[in-house]
């Protein structure tokens, strides 16, 4: 009475069956679970180096590596879609700032002795500076002016929430601007009007290919430099650095054979070469007179081409400007001397344009806007000597 049936051998069949399956099926759990945890450990091996944040909210590494994977890169900065990404010194996009935690992003500029002036380097030191919420500010290095411009023009076009100057800036800005339309003649003559619709109509027709203008700046600033320098600094920084590779090479090898101080001829190499890089100063491919003369004729060639095609595919002299100074801020200017009364036609424009060009140097001072045009065109004034004539052959 008491004793239990005996279980049918399919009974036992299926009841080990069902154990197999729940094995089974725990071993698929955990089998899950440690690939997720693989997953996630090689996530953040491969993250090791990522961009950290320096601010107060942060990125998943999930997150962030899909957004610096997709971010603008603008030298050694880029902008992403939820945040943007600052070098350090040697690293490039080594920080990142979620925009959430950005106050204004400006740009600073270090002017270099001799500035304007025909004599030393026509160059300047550009950073971006990105203020944070909580006070602080970051400054970023650039190697290029128009970098940082681009990162700016970027940053307005995607966050125009965010003041893209400083405060002080700003506040020059507002009242150069009262200043300028106070100086403007209000009663213009017919003539000057006639003046300034072809200037205008020039200046649009510039902008439907802002690269062409932007390429021609930025290849004259490059010439500018690159002839200007002393090439003494070329050879000083050649040595230099080729005496810290052989301090590094030296401290391997004393490592290897357990020699003293060994560490320090390795790290004391490292800092050296690091700096010659970043000074910008080594002989390279892209870094002599060769390349930035064959840049500077390759913008004069596309510039030329280009304006030939103006009005119907007139005449490089039918434009108001010569073609190795076509850009839209000396338009600019030149439609600022006309509004003065200071000039009727477009000739008298030029003229007065580009003598006060001329006149300016590293004694006078200016605005922020008018910084940033003289920036952009004198160079090409100055690689040409101010010539009026067109410099482009054919």
């Amino acid at each position: 009475m008491g004793r239990k049936r005996p279980e049918s051998p399919a009974v036992f069949h299926c009841i080990r069956l069902r154990e197999n399956s729940e094995g089974c099926r725990s071993d698929e759990r955990h089998g899950l679970e440690r690939m997720k945890g693989a997953a996630a450990a090689a996530a953040e091996k491969d993250m090791i180096f990522a961009p950290m944040a320096i601010a107060e909210h942060k990125m998943t590494v999930e997150n962030l590596r899909s957004d610096i994977k997709n971010c603008v890169r603008t030298g050694p900065c880029g902008i992403g879609e939820k945040a943007v990404y600052l070098n350090s010194f040697f690293i490039d996009r080594r920080y990142y700032v979620m925009w959430q935690d950005i106050r204004r992003v400006f740009k600073r500029v270090a002017m270099s002795r001799g500035g304007f002036t025909g004599k030393g380097v026509f160059g300047s030191i550009p950073y971006l500076v990105v203020l944070l919420k909580d006070g602080r500010e970051r400054q970023c290095n650039f190697k290029y002016e128009e970098d940082v411009d681009s990162f700016l023009s970027i940053v307005r076009t995607q966050h125009p929430e965010i003041p893209t100057m400083s405060e002080k800036a700003q506040a020059r800005m507002e009242e150069e601007r009262a200043r300028e339309e106070a100086r403007y003649v209000k009663d213009l003559t017919p003539q000057a009007q006639e003046s300034i619709e072809e200037l205008r109509r020039a200046e649009a027709y510039l902008e439907r290919k802002p690269e062409i203008p932007a390429f021609l700046s930025v290849t004259a600033k490059e010439k500018r430099i690159t002839d200007r320098m002393n090439p003494w600094y070329r050879y000083a920084a050649l040595a230099i650095f080729l005496l810290a590779v052989g301090s590094v090479l030296f401290g391997i090898y004393a490592v290897i054979h357990h020699q003293g101080y060994a560490v320090y001829f390795v790290l004391f190499g490292m800092a050296f070469i690091f700096y010659t890089m970043s000074a910008q100063v080594l002989p390279t491919g892209r870094n002599n007179r060769r390349y930035a003369d064959a840049r500077w004729r390759e913008a004069l060639r596309r510039s030329g081409k280009y304006i030939s095609r103006y009005a119907g595919g007139g005449a490089v002299s039918a434009f108001p400007l010569p073609a190795q100074y076509a850009h839209p801020a000396a338009i600019d200017r030149m439609i600022r001397v006309i509004r003065e009364g200071r000039a009727q036609t477009v000739e008298e424009a030029y003229d007065i344009m580009q003598n006060d060009l001329q006149a300016i140097n590293s004694d006078v001072t200016v605005s922020q806007k008018e910084y940033d045009e003289i920036t952009a065109i004198k160079p090409m004034f100055l690689l040409c000597g101010y010539r009026k004539d067109s410099v482009i052959a054919g």
